[in-house]
């Protein structure tokens, strides 16, 4: 993994055995009280959350998980793991189990991580006493929502070789996630930084190609039946904080949240881009603290 300026990332590492060997890296920082489970997407990792984590972890237990692939966490080869929504599901219920909280979570999701998290919370939703929703799905493609050019690109051979060959995807997520103010080049570095070889960058491609567009694509069903669990949701506290300016996760996205969350509180950044929680971060950190601990 290449180095970044360690100061950006203050955190003791632990790992989760998922067996056969592979490694789930997770943060568990702050104090030993209420549980915040903050799960994020592709092509970012943990790193996503570090000021959040810092914000949050005086009052409350941050649980970061590295999905298997990404950041910290190993790399396989896709002979030792098989890198599907429903394999990242039952990781993510694993840990959990392991930990034993006590108390149910506040749970965040960014990106892939909002079809992961949601995947999880609609196996135990009575785990699940708020949620802070950033830019994400946990349903099917919105109807008037055509997906985009670029992941297009990326189920392609071509595509392939430019993400795991260039690290053509996390490196453009750093170049377009951040509309307000270009990302600086250590933070950009510590995006990218655990997907710096061919290999390291396998789980970056296959978050893309495991995307479900239709009926015909494995995991599709799935979607749909998280998508048909949200009800059990309708009456949980929920925020919505979102980066407007994002072209992939657009307002297409968040008129289905608030057709499925009609009680969620909505900030809709209309200067701000996909890595809200990054772009944003002086305004969304304070938000998303006062509704927590609110």
């Amino acid at each position: 993994m290449r180095e970044f300026d360690p100061a950006l990332y203050p955190f003791q590492t632990n790992y989760f055995d998922r067996g056969s060997g592979l490694r789930m890296h997770y943060l568990d920082e702050g104090v030993d009280g209420p549980p915040v489970l903050m799960v994020h997407g592709n092509p970012s990792w943990s790193f996503y959350y570090r000021n959040l984590v810092q914000a949050l972890s005086s009052t409350h237990r941050c649980i970061v998980p590295d999905h298997i692939g990404m950041g910290l966490s190993d790399k396989p080869h896709d002979d030792a793991y098989a890198y599907t929504l429903a394999q990242r599901i039952d990781d993510l219920d694993a840990l959990i189990t392991s930990l034993n909280l006590s108390q149910p979570v506040t749970l965040i999701v960014h990106d892939w991580g909002g079809m992961i998290g949601f995947g999880w919370a609609a196996k135990h939703p009575e785990q699940v006493a708020r949620i802070v929703i950033l830019n994400t799905g946990a349903f099917p493609l919105p109807e008037d929502k055509v997906f985009p050019g670029p992941l297009k690109l990326t189920r392609t051979p071509l595509g392939a070789l430019l993400v795991r060959g260039f690290n053509a995807f996390s490196g453009g997520a750093t170049q377009v996630g951040c509309k307000r103010k270009k990302m600086s080049p250590q933070i950009s570095l510590g995006y990218r930084a655990p997907y710096d070889s061919w290999k390291n960058r396998i789980a970056t491609l296959r978050f893309v190609q495991d995307i479900p567009l239709g009926p015909s694509d494995a995991g599709y069903a799935l979607v749909e039946n998280i998508a048909s669990n949200l009800h059990q949701f309708k009456d949980t506290p929920a925020l919505i904080v979102w980066g407007a300016l994002d072209f992939v996760f657009d307002d297409a996205f968040l008129s289905k949240w608030q057709s499925y969350l009609p009680q969620a509180k909505v900030h809709r950044l209309a200067d701000a881009g996909h890595y809200v929680l990054e772009d944003a971060a002086v305004e969304v950190i304070p938000l998303i603290s006062d509704f927590i601990r609110a």
